[in-house]
């Protein structure tokens, strides 16, 4: 049995493979990325913009990519206009931010009051839900089981694969309701050695924010912690329609699927440790970094030990400097700006400001290193700063990607409204390597 296995293993690698010259003649984009690292535009949206560089016309047709600092909008609102100005009213404004995002409109202060108690009214789960969640978790990672447990509730619809704007706003709403529920779920199952937790019911009198806190069972932080919290959530929600989990759950949308089955395949493809596990490497090439450079506000040491990153030389050995650099920010990521500065504060507050430094020290080294070695701009990305957050925070790093989808999802509900509104089935062509009819069969005995 092994020996075939191991047969497929080698004909598949040598079969796949595809010659870069190949790529390069018929003009494939791979990744739907173009030559100078833009995206291939593949569709529209009037949810999340993201911005990180500029084509300047050089006067004869022809573009050039230029980096900018990075802008994150909403529906057309910035995202840091919008953070700054919840804070500055003393409110949690991720429900806000659902609700912009899901109608295109900021709401009334009493559209908010009803949508949020709309949201608190669905968060409960169907008892039979929970109970899968209880056989499911204890044996299974948290997005595996969060995977199963988000399938399972089409269950409990009264018409789940109904592809009326009705049925599905009400399902996009009621799933961004429960997610939050269903990963504290899942943790406190995860984490329980001996028997059944005692599951913490929904409290529809909290925020979001502070009700994922009441749910996971552990003291309540203070206000701070809370507020910062739900700016992680705010900021993570949506990030435009490229990115590879929304990408997905249109794609899956654009057949009808229902709406289960398409949030799903968001959380299945931010289970990818190239999209959703990025601030959890960052949290290991950290402790490695602390284990091996002993003055942490050297300059010349951090640098010494990245450049041996870089050369693939220590750490996972895959040349990469975790949480530096994005598919599209070039000069900033707005929400990595915006987490640096509250991170200090925090580190502060819990006597780890030297940590922080070191963190701080490493990115100022790998930008500059990757400049002079690669020639490109790139800057810490919101990665490089919410782990460490959400660690000082008191949250461990199994929570970190289902967290991810706990905001996502409202970009990915968001994006399915608009897809099953736009109503195009998404088709993109693949070239074949290989020239049709070169190849005759063979019977079996032959072979």
């Amino acid at each position: 049995m092994e020996s075939v296995l191991k047969k497929v293993e080698k004909l598949a690698l040598q079969h796949d493979r595809i010659d870069p010259e190949l790529v390069r003649e018929k003009n494939i984009k791979l990744g739907l990325r173009n030559a100078d690292g833009t995206g291939v535009v593949a569709g529209i949206t009037s949810k999340g913009q993201v911005k990180g560089y500029e084509k300047i016309d050089d006067g004869s047709g022809n573009y050039r990519v230029v980096p900018a600092h990075g802008v994150l909008c909403y529906c057309g609102y910035d995202v840091s206009e919008l953070v700054v100005h919840v804070e500055e009213e003393g409110r949690c404004g991720f429900d806000e931010t659902a609700f912009l995002l899901l109608t295109g409109e900021l709401p009334s202060r009493s559209d908010l009051k009803q949508f949020s108690k709309a949201l608190a009214k669905r968060r409960v789960l169907p008892e039979k839900a929970w109970r899968i969640i209880t056989e499911k978790a204890e044996n299974d990672d948290h997005m595996g089981a969060l995977h199963t447990a988000i399938s399972a509730l089409h269950k409990f619809d009264p018409n789940p694969n109904s592809t009326e704007l009705s049925d599905v706003t009400r399902q996009c709403v009621d799933l961004v309701a429960k997610f939050p529920t269903v990963v504290a779920y899942i943790h406190r199952v995860a984490t329980t050695k001996k028997g059944t937790p005692k599951l913490a019911a929904p409290d529809e009198d909290l925020d979001t924010a502070s009700n994922f806190f009441h749910m996971l069972g552990g003291p309540m932080p203070d206000e701070f912690t809370t507020r910062l919290f739900d700016q992680c959530l705010t900021m993570h929600a949506e990030h435009g329609g490229g990115n590879n989990s929304t990408f997905t759950v249109r794609t899956v949308s654009s057949s009808r699927a229902n709406s289960y089955m398409a949030i799903c395949s968001g959380v299945a493809s931010l289970s990818g440790h190239l999209h959703g596990g990025a601030n959890e490497a960052v949290m290991g090439m950290m402790e490695d970094i602390k284990k091996n450079v002993k003055d942490w506000d050297d300059e010349g040491e951090v640098a010494a030990y990245l450049g041996k990153i870089l050369d693939k030389k220590v750490g996972d050995r895959s040349g990469k400097i975790f949480g530096i650099g994005h598919a599209v920010y070039t000069l900033s990521d707005p929400r990595a700006l915006i987490l640096e500065k509250k991170a200090e504060t925090l580190a502060e507050m819990k006597g780890r400001t030297n940590e922080f430094r070191l963190y701080r020290n490493v990115a100022a080294q790998a930008v500059r290193l990757v400049y002079e070695e690669k020639k490109k701009h790139v800057s810490p990305n919101v990665d490089f700063f919410s782990g460490f957050v959400y660690n000082m925070m008191g949250l461990p790093k199994e929570l970190f990607t289902p967290i991810f989808a706990m905001s996502r999802v409202v970009g990915w509900a968001a994006h399915r409204i608009e897809e099953i509104v736009q109503g195009k089935l998404i088709r993109p062509s693949y070239i074949s390597s290989l020239a049709p009819g070169t190849r005759s069969y063979v019977p079996i005995g032959k072979r």
